[in-house]
């Protein structure tokens, strides 16, 4: 027995050596594992290479860039200039959080610049534009933008035009940009445009093209450039490749408001509704009660995730919720096609008549696809069939390729009684996006869009 023990003892030494090697070859496995992985992502066209923000330095670095104009107007009262550059700050901290109250104080320094300064004052005038922009005030920015002519004021022209339903003109727009300045910004503007004409493969290789040449101090651009990619890869049905874009979005800037709101959409067509509802708890906790642009997106977000759940009484109440944020909205920031949407997704005729008088006004403003495919659902749902069919011509007929559009036209025709035509575009939806089916329809609507919201 005492041979037998002898000979399965390991000495000490050989012992320890064990042990290392235990703890230190895993670690080395982790290690050596996480640098292939980042090389692997590193090696990918969308990586940002350049230096980052950690969470919290963009709105960090505006708060000093606003506290300095601040410091400049108090020591100069006088000063237009000074004004005009703090309204632009104001601006980018907007874009940045979507918080509504830094649209207004841009606004107001943008006037109080014109006071001090009426002429040759083109940053208060397109800072101007922008807000009335965000206002959907389309045709007052461009009208605005023409009197400061630039590169900022033709970017205006090209989704103010886009909203307006005028995509010729956005198109001239942003071919002279972009002749004039290929950059990020402007490449992605020429990709909104060509997503519009339904040239898809062209607005992901522009997209791509802007994402090569970004440059350190576009942070905003290239989180915008790789929301909007990510969501033309979700479009078509690329789901995982829609995510990675996502989340390198939010990598650069960590809760950048279009980047999650976009994933929790991707969460809700997978079904993974748990994870959706975390990431619009994030956003509630990123924006600490402040209205935003996108509180709308996140309260109807809510409501359908509770829906899908089963849980209909907390639905209610999130719709609720949405319904008087989108109404208060419509005083300031005119989202009349969002409560219309809003509104359709109830069973009340009420609501209804409500939609399509909403619609009816809207389209006034704004006629791209998505606000007359809402004018066409309106007018289903009120048994104007017809109406709704010329509508929906309309709204295709710049070639957007969109599998919603697409099969809300083959319902219509379907209702009309025109099968051959339901069929045609039922085909096209499945052709667009290959993975269009129930599950992804039940989260369409929830995304924030290609271009003004």
């Amino acid at each position: 027995m005492k041979a037998i023990k002898n000979k399965i003892e390991v000495p000490e030494a050989t012992n320890l050596l064990w042990l290392l090697l235990l703890i230190v070859l895993p670690v080395a496995g982790i290690w050596l594992g996480s640098r292939f992985l980042d090389r692997t992502r590193l090696d990918s066209p969308y990586r940002y290479n350049l230096i980052r923000s950690s969470s919290g330095t963009v709105t960090l670095e505006l708060g000093k860039e606003i506290s300095f104009y601040q410091q400049r107007i108090r020591q100069n009262p006088d000063g237009g200039l000074d004004r005009a550059l703090l309204a632009t700050a104001y601006l980018k901290m907007a874009r940045a959080s979507g918080d509504v109250s830094w649209y207004l104080l841009a606004e107001q320094a943008a006037q109080e610049s014109l006071a001090k300064l009426p002429f040759s004052n083109e940053g208060a005038i397109l800072a101007s534009a922008k807000v009335a922009e965000a206002r959907h005030d389309f045709a007052k920015a461009i009208e605005l933008a023409q009197k400061a002519p630039s590169d900022n004021a033709l970017g205006i022209s090209v989704t103010a035009n886009l909203a307006m339903g005028k995509v010729d003109k956005a198109n001239q727009a942003a071919e002279t940009l972009v002749n004039r300045v290929p950059t990020l910004g402007s490449l992605t503007l020429q990709a909104l445009v060509e997503v519009a004409q339904g040239k898809d493969k062209e607005a992901i290789q522009n997209l791509q093209q802007a994402i090569a040449i970004e440059e350190s101090g576009e942070t905003g651009s290239s989180v915008w450039a790789r929301s909007l990619l990510g969501r033309l890869y979700y479009r078509q049905g690329q789901l995982e490749q829609a995510r990675m874009l996502y989340q390198e979005a939010l990598r650069i800037t960590p809760q950048y408001p279009p980047a999650l709101l976009n994933q929790a959409q991707l969460e809700i067509r997978l079904g993974n509704y748990k994870a959706a509802e975390k990431l619009y708890s994030q956003f509630f906790q990123l924006v600490n009660k402040s209205p935003t642009v996108y509180d709308h997106v996140v309260l109807r977000g809510m409501a359908r995730v509770q829906d899908l759940q089963g849980d209909f009484s907390e639905a209610k109440k999130w719709r609720t919720q949405a319904e008087a944020r989108l109404r208060e909205d419509l005083i300031g920031f005119g989202h009349r096609r969002e409560l219309a949407q809003l509104l359709l997704e109830g069973d009340r005729p009420e609501s209804v008549a409500e939609s399509l008088t909403l619609m009816q006004a809207e389209v006034s403003d704004r006629r791209d696809a998505e606000t007359l495919a809402t004018l066409a659902l309106a007018l289903s749902r009120s048994g104007r069939w017809q109406e709704a069919q010329q509508v929906m011509n309309q709204a295709r007929r710049w070639g957007i390729r969109d599998a919603g559009i697409f099969h809300q036209a083959g319902i219509i025709e379907q209702v009309l009684g025109n099968t051959a035509q339901a069929n045609k575009f039922f085909r096209l939806a499945q052709e667009t996006d290959p993975q269009f089916n129930k599950q992804a329809q039940k989260a369409l609507g929830l995304g924030v869009g290609l271009g003004v919201n």
